[in-house]
């Protein structure tokens, strides 16, 4: 058998930033793993460094996680500053709730809590903007969150989505960068480590029981599924249309 010519060692890299030792990249990561891409996976709160350039990467996922871009600690400070990276070289850039709030700070925006201490901590109704629909024509109606803040809208950022108790929850800004506070890269793993590692979350105001999070899942995950698949071939592609991997698996 002839060898595969394109090793993953070989093929496109997507640099995928994570917050925590034992995240992972979920979904989002098996589905850059299908459309041919290898995972750079950095985790700079334990040391990694982020490259100075994007010029050997395809594209850039930054990932949530349960601290705060308000911190203090000099590698949320760093983190958010590198971000000028991907913006000044207009790399693909997706910033997935933490990631998309340190995106808002970078260009200036405020990072908040709800005045009444309310979360969004399961599966909330989501509206895309005329903007939203124009990019894309179907979003679901509802996503599953996990956080207690939210942004402003950037100044020059476009609003492509809207919740009711953080009305900032999709944005793109420039020609390939975009930040959602909603969570697609959730597998059913993730959900059950999350809502046992986090079961107090669910007391706060505003969160749903962790009973409604799986009956969630079943209702709405397939519209959150179809979404990640269009916008992910509308945001980076395919490193290789003719070549897919095996080892979507390793993302999980």
């Amino acid at each position: 058998m002839i060898p595969d010519p394109k090793e993953p060692a070989e093929r496109p890299k997507v640099l995928v930033v994570l917050h925590q030792e034992t995240s992972t990249p979920g979904r989002v990561g098996q589905e850059l793993l299908r459309r041919g891409f290898a995972l750079d996976i950095r985790r700079p709160r334990f040391g990694d460094l982020l490259p100075e350039t994007l010029a050997g990467h395809a594209g850039v996922v930054v990932f949530g996680g349960p601290m705060s871009a308000n911190d203090t600690d000099a590698f949320i400070a760093r983190e958010t500053d590198w971000l000028d990276v991907p913006l000044r070289e207009e790399k693909p850039f997706l910033g997935i709730c933490l990631g998309a709030q340190m995106l808002a700070r970078n260009l200036g925006a405020r990072v908040y809590g709800h005045d009444d201490g309310l979360v969004e901590i399961g599966y909330y109704d989501l509206e895309a903007t005329e903007a939203g629909r124009q990019l894309m024509p179907k979003w679901p109606g509802k996503v599953y969150q996990w956080h207690r803040e939210g942004f402003d809208l950037p100044a020059g950022a476009e609003l492509l989505a809207t919740g009711d108790t953080y009305p900032n929850q999709a944005i793109r800004v420039g020609p390939c960068a975009y930040g959602i506070q909603f969570h697609p890269e959730l597998t059913y793993q993730m959900m059950v480590r999350w809502t046992t590692r986090g079961a107090p979350r669910m007391a706060l105001p505003g969160a749903r029981n962790r009973r409604d999070h799986f009956a969630g899942r079943f209702a709405f995950d397939p519209a959150v599924k179809a979404w990640l698949d269009a916008f992910l071939d509308r945001w980076i592609g395919r490193a290789d249309a003719s070549h897919m991997t095996h080892t979507a698996q390793a993302a999980e």
